[in-house]
C-alpha cells in the first residue's frame, strides 16, 4: 500500500471510519491494508496462531484481545507463519511480544504495547464475528487501512 490514511481519508471522506488512536506499529511494513479478517480472544491466543497458518491472500487480522496487557497475543513465531502464508498485516488489541524481531518482518503489525509473557492457549476465541473497538464496528470482510497516521476501515475497497 502506498496510499497514507489521510490521504484516503481526504479523498473518500463519506466512505472511511477511524478507529480511536490506540495502537503503536510494531512491525517491518509500517503502511498495509486489506480485506478484515477478525478473532476475538482474551489471553489466549489459540485463534490467531490457526488463523495466520491459513493462506492469508492480503488480509489483514483484526483481533479484539480485549485490550489486555497481561500477555501477548502474537510474537515473532506466529508473524513469521503470517509472513510465510501472506497476510498483509495483523491489529490487535492487545499486546505482542519479540518486538526486535517484529520490526524485521515483511508484515505490518499494530498493538497497544509490547509485554514478555505469552498466552496461555486454551482453544478459545472466535473467528470472523463483527468486533466494536476503536469507537467502530468491523465487519469481517470489510477493508482496513493501517499506517503510523492511524487505522481507517471502510466496507469498499479504497485503493
Amino acid at each position: 500500500m502506498s496510499i497514507s490514511t489521510p490521504d484516503l481519508c481526504d479523498t473518500h471522506p463519506l466512505a472511511v471510519r477511524v478507529l480511536a488512536p490506540l495502537f503503536r506499529n510494531f512491525g517491518g511494513r509500517h503502511c498495509f491494508g486489506g480485506r478484515v479478517r477478525t478473532v476475538k480472544c482474551f489471553e489466549d491466543n489459540s485463534r490467531v496462531k490457526e488463523l495466520l497458518a491459513t493462506p492469508g491472500l492480503g488480509q489483514v487480522l483484526l483481533v479484539d484481545g480485549g485490550g489486555s496487557l497481561r500477555c501477548a497475543l502474537m510474537g515473532d513465531l506466529i508473524a513469521s507463519s503470517a509472513v510465510e502464508h501472506g497476510w498483509s498485516g495483523v491489529i490487535i488489541w492487545g499486546a505482542v511480544r519479540d518486538v526486535d524481531a517484529l520490526a524485521t518482518l515483511d508484515l505490518g503489525i499494530q498493538a497497544l504495547a509490547a509485554f514478555p509473557l505469552k498466552s496461555v492457549r486454551k482453544g478459545v476465541g472466535e473467528v470472523d464475528v463483527p468486533l466494536y473497538l476503536g469507537g467502530q464496528t468491523i465487519q469481517p470482510g470489510d477493508f482496513i487501512y493501517a499506517d503510523n497516521n492511524g487505522v481507517i476501515i471502510s466496507s469498499q475497497s479504497l485503493i
